[in-house]
């Protein structure tokens, strides 16, 4: 199928104000990277130190919209926004923020542009993390169980690595290789990472309130991140502002689910040049530009849910 079609920016902006949106700053990216895991340390150190219940609580809420941010930064990194100088934006966007999460960012630029070129078509390899939608109420639900009970983490993680031991048999395949050496990467910052730990004077602890969040909230709010940027909307037409949702999001929605500017997808989808921290005033601009009827726009990401989910007959009757 062909390419979706892209925005012209020169005709929507003008080339001077597109080129001040597209401009990558030296500091304000490694400032966000210093900030998600400064609230990540902070919180782990926190919940430790308290030892209480609701401590740990509003730590692995907060921390896994921090580490749903790590992957944010990694996704900046894949479209070279987190730095100017190349070299440092890989370094950084590969082994601060990719690596702790189990990913690797110059794979995961090839298989993302992919799915900028082609979104929402056949070709689109996040086609299946919007295909299933919308679906029923009991579906979600158990969506949100198996992320919340860390289902969904394991099952991610041990098809991971049973992928990567094939990679160390005879025969392995250059597929197998690549996966291992992200596995044994992914180990290596959690050794680190427990070490830090350790470091505190607290134990495990500190690492343990890190890695319940990474099996359980940060599943769920990947979940909804990927849900509200394209589940139900007219994508893969010719008009490129259909192409995916902006979504306003509250203190606590970016706080969790939206983390760095994430909500303004649709903003990113026509100008995926422009960093994370200009999509708000790309939004602005676009709105008063009289274009904000073309996109797709929700309020709230409760409000997505409501989109995405069936109504009950029972709720239809009424």
């Amino acid at each position: 199928m062909a390419l979706v079609k892209a925005a012209n920016p020169a005709q929507i902006f003008g080339r001077d104000s597109f080129r001040e949106l597209t401009a990558v700053s030296r500091w304000k990216g490694l400032a966000l990277v210093a900030h998600a895991w400064g609230v990540i340390i902070a919180l782990a150190w926190g919940a430790a130190y308290l030892g209480t219940w609701w401590a740990w609580v509003i730590a692995v809420l907060l921390i896994g919209g921090r580490q749903l941010g790590l992957a944010i930064l990694m996704h900046e990194g894949a479209h070279g926004l987190l730095h100017p100088n190349r070299a440092i934006n890989n370094w950084v966007g590969q082994w601060v923020t990719g690596v702790p999460m189990g990913t690797d960012l110059h794979a995961y630029r090839t298989y993302h542009l992919t799915h900028h070129r082609y979104t929402q078509q056949p070709e689109d390899p996040d086609l299946s993390l919007s295909a299933p939608f919308p679906t029923t109420r009991a579906s979600m639900l158990r969506k949100v169980f198996r992320d919340l009970t860390g289902q969904t983490f394991l099952k991610q993680r041990s098809a991971q690595v049973m992928m990567a031991l094939k990679g160390f048999g005879p025969g392995a395949k250059e597929q197998n290789l690549f996966v291992g050496k992200v596995v044994l990467r992914f180990l290596g910052a959690q050794v680190v990472l427990l070490a830090l730990s350790f470091a505190t004077g607290l134990g495990v602890t500190p690492y343990l309130v890190w890695l319940i969040a990474l099996a359980t909230t940060f599943q769920l709010y990947l979940r909804i991140r990927n849900i509200a940027e394209h589940a139900c909307t007219a994508t893969g037409s010719e008009d490129p502002f259909t192409h995916a949702r902006t979504t306003h999001a509250n203190w606590l929605e970016r706080a969790t689910v939206a983390p760095y500017w994430v909500n303004f997808h649709s903003e990113h989808h026509l100008f995926m040049g422009v960093p994370c921290y200009n999509l708000p005033r790309a939004h602005r601009m676009l709105v008063e530009g009289g274009h904000a009827g073309r996109m797709t726009i929700a309020p709230g990401y409760i409000e997505v849910m409501r989109q995405v989910i069936i109504p009950s007959p029972a709720a239809q009757a009424h």
